[in-house]
């Protein structure tokens, strides 16, 4: 018989990938998607496995996305915590805005 391939170990891993770039953005919330959907994807193909390891052979590239999923988890819950705590530090949400509003204007960029 034939060995398949385990169907989302590609995509879990191109989207634990792309979660390290997401960390970097929207204060980490891509970041926790994107690697959250890597880490779910890699967990269904991993217990897919599991029932049938004979039938599969590239469990290798699973193991890698889980392990690069729980990276990006990690790292965009770090930049959130980081970004939650420099706004609450600046004196929290209103003076956070005002700050934008404040350099919006020095920019020239019209609301």
């Amino acid at each position: 018989m034939e060995q398949q391939k385990l169907p989302n170990a590609t995509l879990a891993l191109v989207l634990g990938i792309v979660s390290y770039i997401c960390c970097c953005f929207s204060a980490g919330l891509g970041g926790i998607v994107l690697s959250g959907i890597a880490f779910f994807l890699a967990n269904k193909d991993e217990k897919l496995y599991q029932e049938n390891p004979e039938n599969y052979s590239n469990y290798s590239q699973v193991k890698t996305a889980k392990i690069v999923a729980i990276i990006g988890l990690v790292l965009g819950v770090l930049s959130l915590v980081w970004t939650v705590f420099s706004i609450m530090q600046m004196g929290g949400w209103e003076a956070y805005m005002e700050q934008t509003k404040e350099m919006m204007e020095q920019w020239g960029i019209e609301e």
